[in-house]
């Protein structure tokens, strides 16, 4: 049986990577979204295990010193992130691929990692637009948004060191861009 094949999704938050993702379920149904643990708090509508398990620092820090993390960093404000290393190894031993969604410092050592994955980084239509969906969350004070904006201009600016680019303008649109990506990625040699 051949390995499954390793994606890394970034973007900047509030560009959309969850929707497009849930976009991508519709219509391609040959992989795993990883479900990333954090120490954030729960948001309005979110459920544990979708798409996040929801940890205490202690306890993230306890699974850091045992290994249990494949890569792990501390964004947005001092939340620690992490993608669980047991399910990535067996969900590509079993022949499926598996998305990580992660940030740009993820992805830069999911490259050191396993250069073979596949890098494909979310980007907005435009600054202004990103701000908008930031805003219409209504999810973060003022002084969060505007840290989550400077991080997107330095995650914009580091996306050059991955494979794709797929603009969501259109959810759809963005979804099926991806999906494009993970066929022809299927049929390289």
């Amino acid at each position: 049986m051949a390995k499954g094949k390793l994606y890394v999704l970034s973007g900047p938050s509030g560009v959309g990577k969850d929707t497009v993702l849930a976009a991508l379920s519709n219509i391609d149904t040959d992989f795993a979204i990883c479900i990333t643990a954090t120490t954030r708090g729960m948001r309005t509508g979110e459920v544990e295990g979708s798409p996040y398990t929801f940890l205490t620092r202690t306890d993230f820090e306890d699974r850091i010193a045992a290994g249990d993390f494949l890569e792990f960093a501390e964004v947005n404000g001092g939340n620690l992130y992490g993608t669980p290393k047991s399910w990535v190894d067996q969900t590509l031993a079993a022949g499926t691929d598996a998305i990580l969604k992660i940030d740009v410092q993820g992805g830069k050592s999911i490259r050191s990692l396993v250069p073979n994955a596949i890098l494909v980084f979310l980007a907005p239509p435009s600054l202004d637009e990103l701000e908008a969906r930031l805003r219409s969350r209504g999810t973060e004070t003022e002084d969060a948004i505007q840290v989550r904006l400077e991080d997107a201009r330095t995650e914009i600016a580091a996306s050059t060191g991955y494979d794709y680019i797929v603009v969501n303008d259109d959810i759809a649109t963005a979804a099926d861009r991806l999906r494009c990506i993970l066929v022809a990625e299927r049929c390289r040699r």
